[in-house]
């Protein structure tokens, strides 16, 4: 696709899960960094599906259900991934799934363990339900980042590939819209045309 052909309209669905965040306790930090990364990261016009809901396993399952039956290609979540007993993210969304994709939460919490070595308490999960991808990321701003572009070295280049350099392709074999990606954030992988 080259510069001058407009770019496929895409709809993405973000939803932060925090109890204390949907009640008002506290500012939702998770909803604006999606906004953010995705509009840097993507050249494609975005329509954003946003929830802001409890850690409630039927309330995020029935979300799940709902942004994807509106059309999204693409769902991310953020929250709710721990193991503590009100961390339900991964259990709601694996009871919406119609195929699950390991390699997300491997990739992720490889990635992690770039910064922190309680990388391994995460749980993140990916599934498709029918034409959407879903995946779950961790809940703190700058970890959202981390997870979707990778660690890099100091001169920039990548140390542990991020897991978001997968998603347009993924995308692609799902038949989804075809997703360009800003390479200076984050370089979307294609295999090469014969």
């Amino acid at each position: 696709m080259s510069e001058s052909t407009p770019h496929d309209a895409v709809r993405i669905g973000i939803v932060s899960i925090s109890d204390r965040a949907s009640s008002g306790i506290y500012e939702d930090k998770g909803l604006p960094a999606l906004r953010e990364w995705l509009g840097k990261a993507l050249k494609n016009p975005i329509t954003f599906e946003e929830r802001l809901i409890p850690d409630e396993q039927a309330t995020i399952s029935q979300a799940l259900i709902e942004l994807v039956d509106t059309g999204c290609a693409l769902v991310l979540t953020t929250g709710g991934t721990g193991p503590a007993k009100r961390d339900v993210t991964p259990e709601a969304t694996l009871a919406v799934a119609h195929k699950e994709m390991p390699g997300f939460g491997e990739q992720m919490r490889q990635i992690s363990l770039a910064f922190v070595p309680t990388a391994i308490l995460s749980r993140q999960v990916a599934v498709i339900r029918d034409n959407c991808l879903i995946i779950n990321l961790p809940g703190q701003p700058k970890a959202i980042a981390e997870t979707l572009e990778g660690a890099k070295n100091a001169d920039g280049s990548v140390r542990v590939n991020g897991i978001f350099a997968a998603v347009p392709y993924c995308i692609d074999l799902i038949g989804g819209p075809y997703l360009e990606t800003n390479d200076e954030v984050v370089k979307g992988w294609r295999p090469k045309k014969k």
